[in-house]
């Protein structure tokens, strides 16, 4: 298989990258084209989204580009915080040159004004070497009239969401916009609900959109690659409806927790294997999560492609490709309440059916995994579950929704078990998979998750 993301050794310096087989030429292929044949090539090769959503890049860039507005503004999103994903801290350790060029190159292509880099302010490593690489670029006379902002934002989840993403930026906390950054983008002051725009920083105020691109570290990881080898040969790898390669994180109960890059259309069980090195030996995989915001692939489903279109057959999604594995020995209720744990906590409070909601569900899921729940716990449960997306401005009481609900469909014996039996048959703690680090085949887990409070506060370690 091919692998072009993710090198041998980790490339430190330009002259390094200068010296790979593509380092450099993808933004001299896109000035020799223009903006509108760059964008063009990306349509062709068909390179999706590898934040999650999977939404075609070219397509993104066009609709930004042929957007009115005073400015143009463009985003990397590398404030990774999906439990079980390491892909994007991966890619700047082991190459940010890429990620930088692939920026250069989208902001020609959209004629953006600037460029913000954002990064959670606990990525340390990753932040020095992005600021490394953009550094180094100017000074080889690359892009030197580009204005590159480094962004360090808060650790909560809802900082990779794109529209609380612009807040942050903007000084503000990581709380979702109502609009998507196309038509609100950075630092626009018309207002987008009542009588008065909100704070929008020391810039001058426009009331015009101010149309802002936001792509994923890795969608941007691609993109020289693409522009220097061409359409035809990133269509190469992959399938019709998901080009190219992918970086996936494997961790939970597997042998050697890792990230690796695999080509798209690759079977689920077999990434597991090569990447994880699969399960302990007697032991069989139960259920998959990629992430907080997909239902649940059951053992039954291991030999689905890992593409968009495989996972999409399913009912579930791909995401952005961090597998978290549970074996045979491990309780779903437990799994579940760990989730909707999560994701209650990580809720911003500004749609009171979403905050209030999955704070109703995870407690209803605790007092069950604790053999202390009834009927009238799942009734309710059933009820905030229909009701938990009301108004909401993200994506993130959907997640609550149905990773919740699928566990309920899929593992049902193992909710009556708890009901009936007055406690955990399968007891055993697992973390939340939210990952600090991730090397040599093992995983480092955040440890504060249980201390973490609803209002983003911790109480006191003890």
């Amino acid at each position: 298989m091919i692998t072009y993301l993710l090198p041998d050794q980790p490339i430190t310096s330009i002259d390094e990258y200068f010296a790979t087989e593509t380092g450099g030429l993808g933004v001299d292929t896109a000035q020799r084209i223009g903006p509108a044949a760059t964008i063009e090539m990306i349509v062709a090769a068909g390179l999706r989204g590898r934040g999650g959503g999977g939404f075609p890049t070219g397509r993104k860039w066009a609709g930004v580009a042929g957007q009115a507005g005073a400015h143009r503004y463009l985003v990397a999103n590398g404030a990774e915080g999906e439990p079980g994903t390491f892909k994007d801290r991966a890619l700047l350790r082991a190459n940010p040159y890429q990620v930088v060029e692939g920026l250069i190159i989208a902001a020609f292509a959209i004629q953006a004004t600037e460029v913000y880099i954002c990064v959670k302010r606990s990525f340390e490593a990753e932040i020095a070497a992005v600021t490394r690489a953009v550094q180094e670029f100017q000074t080889a006379g690359i892009c030197t009239d580009c204005t590159f902002n480094i962004i360090g934002g808060p650790d909560e989840y809802l900082f990779g969401e794109e529209k609380a993403m612009l807040e942050v930026i903007e000084g503000k906390p990581p709380l979702p916009r109502w609009f998507p950054p196309h038509e609100h983008g950075l630092f626009a002051a018309s207002p987008q609900e009542g009588w008065e725009a909100g704070p929008h920083g020391a810039r001058p105020r426009s009331d015009e959109p101010n149309p802002t691109l936001v792509n994923n570290v890795e969608t941007l990881a691609n993109v020289p690659h693409i522009l220097t080898r061409g359409a035809d040969w990133f269509r190469s790898m992959g399938t019709d409806e998901s080009p190219g390669n992918v970086v996936a994180t494997v961790v939970g109960d597997v042998v050697a927790p890792d990230i690796g890059e695999i080509e798209l259309g690759t079977p689920l069980r077999a990434v597991i294997d090569a990447i994880g090195s699969g399960v302990a030996r007697d032991r069989h995989v139960k259920a998959v999560f990629s992430g907080v915001a997909n239902p649940v692939v059951t053992a039954s489903q291991l030999d689905t492609p890992v593409s968009y279109e495989g996972f999409t057959s399913i009912g579930s999604g791909m995401g952005a490709a961090g597998f978290i594995v549970y074996d045979d020995t491990a309780c779903m209720v437990a799994a579940a309440y760990r989730f909707s744990r999560f994701l209650s906590i990580e809720s911003c409070g500004q749609c009171p059916p979403c905050k209030i909601g999955s704070g109703e569900i995870t407690a209803r899921l605790e007092r069950i995994e604790a053999g202390e729940g009834d009927d009238r716990d799942v009734a309710e449960m059933g009820g905030w579950l229909e009701r938990v997306t009301d108004g909401n401005r993200c994506y993130l009481a959907v997640e609550e929704r149905v990773v919740v609900s699928s566990v309920l469909r899929a593992f049902p014996e193992e909710f009556a078990e708890h009901l009936e039996l007055h406690r955990c048959p399968r007891p055993g703690q697992r973390p939340i998979p939210k990952l600090v680090d991730l090397a040599g085949g093992s995983a480092t887990y955040d440890e504060s998750f249980w201390r973490k409070r609803p209002d983003w506060t911790y109480d006191d370690a003890e």
